[in-house]
């Protein structure tokens, strides 16, 4: 029996797959560029590990094609339009980013981004828990930042992969980002053959978000 784990809800979000299987769900935040996907994409196909995408509407505007290719192998989550704080927002500029971008991706994707939503930054309060909430949406955090997109100045590769291992856990949730960092950076991408490698190395199968459910509307 597994003891210690760390709780798979708090405050009503997902922050670990709830779950005592030796599993992962890799996910990824596509926001910014798309500067690592391609290789992200060769290296999950490569591999045969899934994973759960959260784009923005933004990106998907920007990059059709690549989002038409997550769609046909991956499910996907709404990350809003423009990357906001949706605290900053009024109650409608907040609905707004997240009924447009939901639109926006599945035409983009073909496929429909809920239950799964992600806050930009991690950035909510009960305000916004409760828009997203009311539109469907189960905000989904992570058990784990491999801070791959703070940059060379303050990750490594190494460092990416060692923040994944030292917090295995069964149902850990992995954030990873599609983008560079502003050096241009790719860290996740990098990261992420050795990231597979290790978790697979102790025991751990991968896992999308399936199972995680829309919170019942009031």
């Amino acid at each position: 029996m597994i003891f210690g784990l760390p709780p798979p809800v708090v405050a009503g979000e997902l922050v670990r797959l709830q779950t005592r299987q030796h599993v992962v769900a890799l996910t990824f935040d596509g926001g910014a560029n798309a500067d690592g996907l391609k290789a992200v994409l060769a290296v999950l196909r490569r591999e045969d590990v899934t994973g759960t995408f959260f784009l923005t509407g933004h990106f998907v505007r920007t990059y059709p094609e690549l989002a038409r290719a997550i769609g046909r192998r991956y499910p996907v989550g709404n990350h809003t339009i423009n990357h906001l704080d949706l605290r900053r927002l009024s109650t409608g500029a907040a609905t707004r980013e997240i009924t447009v971008a939901e639109r926006m991706i599945r035409h983009a994707t073909r496929r429909d981004p809920r239950p799964y939503f992600r806050f930009p930054y991690g950035a909510r309060d009960a305000r916004t828990l409760t828009i997203a909430r009311r539109l469907g949406y189960a905000s989904v955090r992570w058990t784990v930042d491999t801070w791959g997109w703070m940059g060379r100045s303050s990750q490594t590769v190494p460092g990416a992969v060692h923040r994944v291992v030292d917090h295995l856990v069964p149902g850990e949730i992995v954030v990873m980002h599609l983008g560079s960092s502003r050096d241009r950076s790719t860290i996740d991408a990098d990261a992420l053959p050795a990231v597979i490698r290790k978790v697979r190395a102790r025991g751990y199968r991968f896992v999308t978000l399936a199972g995680v459910r829309a919170p019942v509307r009031r």
